[in-house]
């Protein structure tokens, strides 16, 4: 067992810590393995999933297998939900939900825009997330009820009220056509706001408007493992987090924004639905 991984207790301080160093070292076993990679794309192991955009590399699977051992050697009975395939029914009532590279195109490129993210919850209620950004050496993290830091200092979402003035981030589906349809979308809506940013990584753009980096981020079709730190990281910051008409968020429907701002892109993204369709 790592030597960390025996104080990994129930309460939200421990699991965030625990969180958190299953991101750093998972996070950086990826990024050695991209460094060693640098001039050897075929060392990659590079495949595809769900269509021909869709990667999945060698680093993927090493990282959540780091992930899934540590967390079965420490705290066995809880559950395991990961993208790469992991999925363990577990009896404690306790779940814990891996992307082990989010953002896998980005890693590719050898971009700095890709993250681990790790988080737990309780009989379905999110208590503590990680995520890690290895190119940038900064570790986003949560604990319901005490705040979010990055690096181990407070954070806090924009102040920004005016619309005009956000900065947006969003990303896009790997089917084309839906693809096509999220970008006329972004046509209808880019004269409304200050620009768009597009990272390639839902658990990088949740955080960054955690950290005041980003006004608004918004993407449909996620998944559990995608969002599910960001998700409280960004509202644990002070985000106002929700689906596309202002209820709860899921992964489906997910918009994290500057309180102040909340309200009227929640309205924008009403008048430009029709862009977004199909889905």
């Amino acid at each position: 067992m790592h030597p960390a991984d025996s104080s990994a207790g129930d309460d939200p301080i421990s699991l965030r810590d625990f969180a958190g160093s299953l991101a750093r070292d998972a996070g950086r076993l990826a990024y050695a393995g991209r460094r060693a990679a640098r001039d050897d794309a075929a060392a990659l192991g590079e495949t595809t999933k769900s269509t021909g955009t869709d990667i999945v590399t060698t680093f993927d699977r090493a990282a959540e297998a780091e992930i899934v051992a540590r967390l079965r050697g420490a705290r066995p009975a809880d559950a395991i939900v990961g993208e790469e395939g992991t999925a363990d029914s577990g009896t404690s009532g306790y779940a814990w939900f891996i992307d082990p590279i989010d953002g896998t195109t980005s890693f590719v490129y050898d971009l700095p825009t890709w993250s681990c993210s790790v988080a737990v919850a309780h009989q379905g209620t999110m208590l503590a997330g990680a995520v890690y950004v290895p190119p940038l050496d900064e570790l986003f993290d949560a604990a319901r009820g005490h705040g979010a830091r990055l690096n181990g200092d407070p954070i806090a979402v924009s102040t920004e009220t005016d619309l005009a003035l956000a900065l947006v981030a969003t990303g896009f589906s790997y089917n084309a056509e839906t693809r096509r349809a999220q970008a006329a979308r972004l046509a209808q809506m880019i004269g409304n706001v200050r620009d768009i940013r597009r990272m390639g990584s839902a658990a990088i753009d949740l955080c960054f408007v955690a950290a005041g980096r980003l006004d608004v981020y918004f993407e449909q079709n996620l998944n559990s493992w995608d969002s599910a730190a960001g998700e409280l990281i960004a509202r644990e910051a002070g985000a106002t987090t929700s689906n596309f008409s202002g209820g709860p968020a899921r992964p489906s429907e997910m918009l994290a924004s500057a309180p102040g701002l909340h309200s009227a892109f929640v309205d924008l993204l009403t008048t430009t639905a029709t862009a977004a369709t199909p889905l």
